[in-house]
């Protein structure tokens, strides 16, 4: 199964494996003892961000540690730009909307219909 970065970030304790070895590495251990699941379910979690290239195994002896690869958010910061700049520009037409000094006239749909009714008996 091919996995992507959103999939990776979907799950809240993969958010929080994240931002645990941001900050420095740990090895699979150190990162299961935060989380009151089983180190299988950790296990699984922990395969699944690196599938996805948000982390890397490394063995140092007989440990593995985990170390974040945190480029691959990139593509989130990308996608959700987008939809900033989208927003940015509708709020700011609102703001203009608003700030204009002529009050829109403000109707109601139930007065739109007693009016429809009028007219058509």
């Amino acid at each position: 199964m091919r996995r992507d970065v959103f999939q990776a970030i979907a799950d809240p304790t993969r958010r929080e494996i994240l931002n645990m070895i941001a900050h420095h590495s740990l090895n699979l251990n150190a990162v299961a003892e935060n989380f009151d699941i089983s180190r299988p379910a950790i296990s699984k979690h922990i395969k699944i961000l690196t599938e996805c290239g948000l982390i890397a195994i490394k063995q140092q002896g007989r440990e593995r540690i985990c170390e974040a690869k945190l480029e691959k958010l990139n593509e989130v910061s990308e996608w959700i730009e987008q939809y900033r700049v989208f927003w940015t520009a509708k709020l700011d037409a609102l703001e203009t909307f608003l700030a204009k000094d002529e009050p829109a006239p403000i109707l109601s749909v139930k007065s739109d219909k007693i009016k429809n009714k009028s007219k058509n008996q």
